[in-house]
């Protein structure tokens, strides 16, 4: 063990504090790393199995409401799947970050990979966001109606992945404040 001195002029023996935080740290990454797949795989899975048909139909007509319809949905669902599976990968470099604290080069290339999957994230979530609100509230000025008032179930599974989605907006935010601490701690 490093001895160090302490302003007091004593000698201090174990580990020095900026280790103990960059382990904590790199803990709870590993933590919210799986918290954020978790909320990816479930909007995923929530908004790409939702759909609902009307139980009026005509006889050349069904009435129904698939996610697949609306091309914003499935970049949603996209974005999301591409995300989930990066944070999966990214499990390993975290779990080798609580190992070596010393790891800079890596932690700098998973902040940069975990800015760039920000992004998707964010772009996906925030397009499906503003079909989500037309799909509620419709525009007046564009003749487009709300079609929740029929769809309901469509409409509260799509809200709710959406949810999942900016939950783990936020994780990535906390996740790449954390990252430039460790790197800034070393």
């Amino acid at each position: 063990m490093k001895a160090s001195v302490v302003e007091s002029g004593e000698i201090s023996k174990g580990a020095s504090p900026r280790k103990g935080l960059i382990r904590g740290l790199s803990i709870v990454d590993f933590i919210l790393r799986i918290v954020a797949a978790t909320s990816t795989l479930g909007s995923a899975l929530s908004m790409g199995t939702t759909r609902e048909t009307l139980p009026f139909t005509t006889q050349f007509v069904k009435f129904r409401a698939v996610f697949k319809d609306l091309p914003t949905f499935v970049y949603f669902v996209t974005s999301n799947s591409i995300v989930c599976v990066y944070l999966v990968l990214s499990l390993a470099l975290s779990f080798f970050h609580i190992v070596r604290n010393k790891a800079v080069k890596s932690r700098v290339l998973l902040v940069f990979l975990d800015s760039v999957m920000f992004g998707l994230l964010t772009t996906g979530a925030s397009a499906a966001a503003a079909i989500v609100y037309i799909a509620h509230y419709g525009n007046s000025s564009a003749n487009w109606f709300p079609f929740c008032r029929q769809y309901n179930n469509f409409c509260e599974r799509i809200s709710g992945s959406l949810i999942g989605s900016f939950i783990a907006v936020v994780i990535f935010i906390i996740l790449i404040l954390m990252s430039a601490i460790s790197i800034s701690k070393h």
